[in-house]
């Protein structure tokens, strides 16, 4: 190959020496036989605390009507009566859901799950 100039501290010199010839790096074959195999028990991660909401709705309103809201106040959602309620977990959807009442205190019963895969497009 061509010769090189090489600088230092103000004075030239020139190497003779040709580049090393690039070689192909070789690697042993992907057998799987290096790889940890996924652990088959989920017990270690079921004590993880999630947090669980339930949207019935939401609006937007300006900061005048939100100082003149009172005790017998309506504010008007944007879902309508009997439309489902969305079920988040940690802020993402994960099913729909119509709410019941079970021993005086509110529920939901989920009526649409979400899929694996759409949870999966949630996150891009």
């Amino acid at each position: 190959m061509a010769n090189n100039d090489v600088t230092n501290s103000g004075t030239s010199a020139q190497t003779t020496e040709p580049f090393p010839q690039a070689t192909p790096a070789s690697f042993p074959p992907v057998d799987g036989g290096g790889a940890v195999p996924a652990p088959k028990n989920l017990d270690f991660i079921l004590d993880i605390p999630m947090q669980v909401t339930v949207q019935v709705g939401s609006t937007k309103m300006v900061i005048r009507e939100l100082l003149q809201l009172g005790q017998g106040s309506v504010i008007e959602l944007e879902k309508l009566a009997g439309e489902p309620m969305e079920v988040l977990v940690n802020n993402k959807l994960v099913a729909r859901g119509e709410v019941v009442v079970v021993n005086e205190k509110f529920g939901i019963r989920l009526t649409d799950v979400i899929s694996a895969a759409e949870r999966v497009q949630q996150l891009a």
